[in-house]
């Protein structure tokens, strides 16, 4: 298995390389030369491992350069209870008849992307041996809130790399900013952006292609490398925990072998759904791929005309995770549907740089109507649904996973679609006590973000997760904040460059 460009379709590297380069050198994105296959036989027998030893499967059908070893020191050390609070590390509830909801949140940040950037350190340290690498490794984060503390705390220390984390100023949630702020390790920065995560992620974009700033790293002995989601190394861990639930789905007799389910994921920047695409074309059934968006519905928009136009005004919601509105996981999945067209993908993608806008083809909207549902809902319609489910079911969704159930019941009663139901849910209502609190007893008064989570843990019942209460006392280390035009110097000057 070897990897290549979304815009250069003959550039052909390891799994290795491609996960320490991050992104491809004229900025596109590395996709796997094939999907690999998964049978049935094969998923069943999965309902029988542990959920580190599932991980290790369906790496060894990406990284096909690592050896069973390394893929193995790689899964044991990121999947236990050392660092997820459950054995099982992605819990499935059975929240109501045919509906489940996989709770990805039980690690040590309390958000999905712990699922990928538990491991990713690993991956990354890995893959710099195997390719005989003897540089530093910069990583560079753009977050709308998740992906940067998740981070922070799989690289916090790694010897050979230095992360940087840029997030909007006024984007994240006050638990998220504390996350992050107060992050402990030596070789870590958090710096805040005057803009949304749109700038954030462009910048980080920019510094990645600049020649002269590559230059001046390669002089240093240093490289860039990326821990967002245009990393196949954050992309490829996603998959596993698709097919991780069916098998065990199959395995609690709730579907049986073969029966095909929705998936629907709250989605911004498009890789949690993507890698269920991934999970559907490797030959798990699936019926329908759900993408749920907030009112910033680029996505949604898409889907349903072919048309993605980003030129809107920019939506601060209480879901700020998915306060996106450049998708950069959108341009693997029209490479893949396009036919693999790198050129057709670099106008597309130039088109959007250019005039923030492109259509794609009448084949191309087909085949994503085959595949995706997109739907969304406002911030007034996620507070209804925390508070309809809270009341009916006493379960406590957090505002990312409320905007997935909304979308799901939509689609249900509009289609009458009654196939069994997958809903991904993101993060722990504790990230968004201040939101999730007035949803369930409407205003709330003003009151310190800690008062909040101890009343949120009297109302839902669920332990406050250690890595969030132990916040309360912590100092912050980074209270920086620059103009998005300064992101450029401010990684230069952290590197002494």
């Amino acid at each position: 298995m070897f990897y290549k460009s979304t815009r250069d379709s003959s550039v052909k590297i390891s799994a290795a390389q491609a996960i320490v380069q991050g992104i491809s050198a004229e900025g596109g994105l590395f996709v796997p030369s094939e999907i690999p296959s998964i049978t049935m036989d094969e998923i069943l027998k999965l309902g029988d491992m542990s959920y580190s030893e599932r991980a290790a499967f369906v790496f060894s059908k990406y990284l096909t350069d690592f050896t069973e070893a390394e893929i193995r020191y790689c899964t044991d050390n990121a999947y236990s209870t050392k660092n997820f609070a459950t054995e099982n590390i992605a819990e499935i509830s059975h929240l109501f008849d045919g509906t489940y909801v996989l709770e990805l949140w039980h690690g040590p940040t309390c958000a999905f992307k712990d699922m990928a950037l538990q491991i990713l350190p690993y991956l990354l340290t890995t893959s710099v041996k195997k390719i005989e690498l003897n540089k530093k490794v910069v990583i560079l984060v753009a977050t709308s809130g998740d992906t940067g503390k998740a981070a922070l705390e799989g690289f916090a220390d790694v010897p050979g790399t230095e992360i940087m984390v840029f997030y909007p100023q006024d984007g994240v949630s006050a638990m998220q900013k504390r996350q992050m702020t107060t992050q402990d390790g030596e070789n870590v920065k958090v710096c805040a952006i005057k803009g949304n995560f749109d700038d954030c992620q462009n910048g980080v974009k920019a510094i990645f292609t600049n020649e002269e700033i590559k230059q001046k790293l390669d002089d240093a002995g240093m490289m860039f490398s990326s821990a967002n989601s245009i990393n196949w190394g954050r992309l490829a861990p996603q998959i596993i925990y698709y097919i991780s639930s069916y098998a065990e789905l199959v395995k609690d007799g709730e579907i049986n072998a073969g029966d095909k389910i929705n998936i629907v994921v709250p989605t911004g920047n498009f890789g949690n759904i993507l890698a269920a695409y991934y999970a559907k074309n490797m030959g798990m059934p699936v019926n329908k791929l759900i993408c749920a968006s907030n009112s910033n519905k680029v996505l949604t928009d898409f889907i349903n005309t072919g048309i993605y136009d980003r030129n809107r005004d920019f939506i601060t919601t209480i879901s700020p995770s998915m306060d996106i509105l450049i998708s950069s996981n959108l341009e693997r999945l029209l490479y893949l549907i396009s036919g693999e067209n790198d050129a057709q993908i670099r106008e597309w993608f130039g088109a959007l740089a250019q005039t923030g806008r492109y259509e794609v083809s009448d084949d191309v909207k087909a085949k994503l109507k085959a595949d995706f549902v997109g739907g969304f809902c406002d911030d007034v319609q996620t507070k209804a649904v925390i508070k309809e489910i809270y009341d009916k079911y006493s379960y406590t969704l957090d505002t990312h996973s409320a905007v997935a159930v909304k979308v799901y019941q939509d689609y249900k009663a509009e289609t009458g679609d009654m196939t069994k139901t997958l809903i991904a849910s993101t993060a722990s209502p504790y990230k968004f006590s201040s939101s999730v609190l007035e949803a369930i007893e409407g205003q709330v008064p003003q009151m310190d973000e800690y008062d909040m989570v101890d009343k949120l843990n009297k109302l839902s019942g669920y332990a406050i997760p250690a890595s969030l209460a132990e916040l309360k006392d912590k100092e912050i280390r980074f209270s920086e904040s620059i103009a998005k035009e300064e992101q450029k110097d401010y990684v230069l000057k952290a590197l002494s460059l």
